[in-house]
């Protein structure tokens, strides 16, 4: 059997989908997957053994070059390489009517969620095939039981699994114990303080760990080199693709994370990782996985979802808090002193 599967982004929406491929593998004997992707994320399907072939797609810089990308060919090559297999069945698994409309280029038969649990309802229009997915559970579960009904096997009991090789990406490094911060991320609401970055830096170097610092474009650079700043022990990547810095992440002991899409990495390579949530609420999207600890804000308007801060800081916040460097305030409540404790317990835990 052999299945199109379309989950073209965002990093951690992509890895979601991982454990459901697992499942499949494991009910379906032979079934293989090709796989229509983000360009940017395209390395992430070929580390799972049920993925054929990846198709990678370019939405997000074909729409800022409509008609370039169209006089360029692109497009027509693209929906030429949908068409160079014959497929039983294809799976939107992003619910949106962008992946949706993707489905239209394919000669087999399409299934997704209904318009109960599309997150974009119109996308389940362009479906053969429409299934209930309750909402309320985490997105890594979602994907697994759309595709249990899609391909007609019975959810199997348990957690999900990734079924990446670590060994692979691990292979010739031979590196010292070190900590990796995850300290990009989207929404400006997401970002834990440079200050408590700095201070948490300051803790464990002292404890003996040294630190890594990963980076993604200009400003993460120039916050990571900040917040290393005359740390002997921490240092600053260099610039790394996305299997660079898998690599990075498979050989840390442990991981401090925003949330962000390299946290979800980090999960799916079973690396103990501490994600930090003020926004955002980790019960839905949180990082998946053993080893994985979330510490949510308890501020009085958290989660919020939103990707500004609106909160309107009180007196007794303005004494208390410096307005400078602790914004957001709702990330207050997970202070350096707290995570870098509960990082201790962690690495502890792993070890026993």
């Amino acid at each position: 059997m052999r299945v199109l599967l379309i989950k073209t982004s965002s990093l951690g929406d992509v890895i979601h989908s991982l454990p459901a491929l697992t499942d499949a593998m494991r009910a379906i004997p032979g079934i293989r997957f090709d796989w229509v992707v983000e360009e940017g994320f395209a390395e992430i399907p070929t580390w799972h053994p049920a993925v054929e072939r990846v198709i990678p797609v370019a939405l997000r810089r074909w729409r800022k070059n409509l008609w370039s990308t169209l006089r360029g060919g692109e497009w027509r090559q693209f929906k030429a390489r949908l068409n160079e297999q014959r497929y039983d069945l294809v799976i939107d698994a992003q619910g949106l009517l962008k992946s949706a409309l993707l489905t239209r280029y394919v000669q087999a038969p399409v299934a997704g969620l209904d318009r109960a649990s599309a997150r974009e309802p119109l996308a389940s229009r362009f479906y053969d095939r429409g299934y209930a997915v309750p909402w309320g559970v985490h997105a890594v579960e979602r994907v697994r039981q759309l595709f249990a009904q899609a391909l007609g096997y019975e959810l199997p009991s348990g957690s999900g699994d990734y079924a990446l090789d670590r060994q692979r990406l691990l292979a010739g490094r031979d590196d010292e114990p070190y900590l990796l911060f995850l300290h990009g991320t989207t929404w400006v609401t997401k970002h834990w303080p440079e200050r408590y970055w700095r201070e948490l830096a300051e803790r464990l170097s002292a404890q003996g760990w040294a630190i890594r610092l990963p980076w993604g474009n200009a400003e993460e650079q120039a916050r990571a080199e900040r917040i290393a700043a005359g740390l002997e022990r921490v240092n600053v990547l260099p610039k790394l693709n996305l299997a660079g810095v898998a690599a990075e992440l498979a050989g840390a002991r442990a991981c401090v994370a925003v949330d962000t899409g390299l946290g979800h990495l980090a999960a799916a390579l079973d690396v103990p990782t501490i994600s930090l949530y003020g926004p955002t609420n980790p019960g839905f999207t949180g990082a998946y996985g053993r080893g994985q600890l979330h510490l949510a804000s308890d501020f009085p308007c958290a989660p919020c979802l939103k990707k500004t801060c609106a909160y309107q800081p009180t007196a007794e916040d303005r004494q208390r808090f410096d307005l400078a460097s602790e914004l957001p305030l709702c990330f207050t409540r997970l202070n350096p002193m707290r995570v870098a404790g509960e990082l201790q317990a962690l690495l502890a835990e792993r070890i026993a």
